[in-house]
């Protein structure tokens, strides 16, 4: 039996039209290119070695985590859509914003905290045999940094400012990577060093230097790093930066649990090519403190936001719950919590 040409026409049209709707619902994964700085420090440096655990990687989006010197490079990064999620410091987030100009940033989640009690706290050496017994010892003096305005640099500029110490007036700044402050120390090229994890328990470090004071000596507790991403990709792609920080939520929880924490030693080892009995402090309390919500303290976030202004390194403050979009976060941790994949 023949079909009427119309009916015929219309079911012809219909099968052509199926493959077209059916790579529409597929759409291709987001990307997702995120920003770190120090190995295993950086939480998005160890994300793929757990990405088993990223239910939605492949999916919803592709991930690809992106090494970066120090943070303020990062800005330049942000602003060129090289990155989608920044890893910007306390310090680097009010250039970004009001230096820069990029009032689009929103703070999505945490990555690690500085000074929380009872959690380690960036410690700034000096020899052991070398002249500097407290920080006024350090006039005409060098002092090493990862890059002029990163986190460890403002703290240490925030306690050499107290003591009345002035940059080029009263002391030197070089910039170098961080493995290779050790032997700028160890060659008496740098007088202090912002001594960073994993290297600060190098046991070469720790027989040839002392701590002179550290971080939250100098501001506090400090909503150290956080993770950003700009409004205009929030907008296109919220479902999937819920989906990523769900996974990230997931990761972050098993590398916080103490029961992996073996495992979790021999994947940092090997990411930074030591040997596991150097990596044993990771994810404990001699590490940084991560929130398992990956929630940011914004109360010590505007304090150091503050604190940028008052140095002189921004134009000016801001409210940093006005730049902060944390639904998304809460959003994922309530599927965990709710036991959805």
């Amino acid at each position: 039996m023949k079909l009427p040409r119309r009916k015929f026409l219309g079911l012809a049209a219909g099968a052509i039209a199926l493959p077209v709707i059916s790579r529409v619902a597929r759409a291709d994964p987001v990307r997702i290119r995120a920003a770190w700085v120090a190995p295993v420090e950086s939480f998005p440096s160890m994300w793929l070695s757990k990405k088993e655990l990223a239910r939605h990687l492949g999916k919803s989006y592709v991930f690809e985590p992106v090494h970066f010197a120090g943070t303020p490079p990062m800005v330049t990064a942000i602003a060129n859509n090289e990155v989608e999620i920044g890893e910007l410091a306390y310090s680097t987030l009010p250039i970004a914003i009001k230096n820069a100009g990029l009032d689009d940033i929103r703070v999505i989640a945490d990555d690690l905290q500085d000074g929380v009690n009872g959690y380690w706290s960036v410690p700034y050496a000096v020899l052991k045999d070398g002249p500097i017994k407290k920080v006024e010892d350090l006039k005409g003096k060098i002092v090493a940094t990862n890059a002029a305005g990163s986190a460890v640099d403002i703290a240490m500029k925030a306690m050499l400012h107290k003591r009345g110490l002035r940059l080029n007036r009263d002391y030197t700044e070089v910039e170098a990577p961080f493995p290779a402050m050790k032997a700028m120390l160890a060659e008496r090229k740098v007088d202090l060093i912002p001594n960073i994890l994993p290297f600060a328990l190098d046991p070469q470090i720790q027989e040839i230097a002392t701590t002179l004071f550290t971080a939250k000596d100098a501001i506090g507790k400090s909503e150290f790093v956080t993770l950003q991403a700009r409004k205009p990709f929030i907008d296109a792609h919220r479902a999937a930066l819920v989906d990523w920080l769900e996974d990230s939520l997931r990761i972050l929880r098993w590398y916080l649990d103490p029961k992996n924490h073996d495992a979790a030693v021999q994947i940092a080892a090997r990411f930074v090519k030591v040997p596991p009995a150097r990596m044993r402090w990771v994810f404990t309390k001699t590490d940084d403190y991560r929130d398992p919500n990956l929630l940011p303290d914004l109360a010590a976030l505007q304090r150091n936001v503050d604190l940028i202004k008052a140095l002189g390194y921004a134009q000016a403050s801001f409210d940093v719950k006005a730049y902060s979009d944390l639904s998304m976060v809460k959003e994922a941790a309530a599927r965990l919590k709710q036991g959805q994949n």
